[in-house]
């Protein structure tokens, strides 16, 4: 049972760093390639998308990683699943605090509507995204560490 809860966090914590590097290093760039009219209606689509999906995977993440920590507590590799979970907590606050107010914004864009400094705004939340992105690559680095 134990197995089957490791192998299953370490899947769904690997696909939603592939998700959060694929925005990062392939989807923003080709929409920052795109006119500017194109690239702000494709991160506000984005941002509407991920949006209504990521917190659930971040918390259901966050959740299996905390049930993995509990239950296997006293096998080997505790201690990098509880430094992956409070990575996890990192990345969570950091969304709440500093991606999802630019996100909630960004995703109500259009080209009629969008501030003056909406660009500025974007590459905030992409500075903010590849720090998040580095945060969810560590966690998922130890847990698959703790597998071995």
């Amino acid at each position: 049972m134990l197995s089957t809860l490791e192998v299953t966090t370490t899947v769904a914590v690997g696909l939603m760093v592939g998700v959060e590097f694929s925005v990062a290093f392939v989807m923003n760039p080709i929409f920052n390639a795109l006119p500017d009219d194109s690239n702000q209606q494709a991160h506000s689509h984005g941002g509407r998308m991920l949006g209504a999906v990521m917190p659930f995977w971040y918390i259901g993440s966050l959740v299996l990683v905390a049930v993995w920590a509990i239950a296997g507590w006293r096998q080997g590799g505790a201690g990098l699943v509880v430094t992956a979970g409070a990575l996890l907590i990192v990345s969570v606050i950091m969304s709440i605090l500093l991606l999802v107010p630019i996100n909630n914004r960004g995703k109500t864009w259009t080209p009629e509507n969008r501030p003056a400094d909406w660009k500025e705004q974007m590459n905030r939340w992409e500075r903010y995204h590849y720090a998040r992105v580095g945060v969810i690559i560590a966690a998922f680095t130890l847990l698959v560490t703790a597998l071995v």
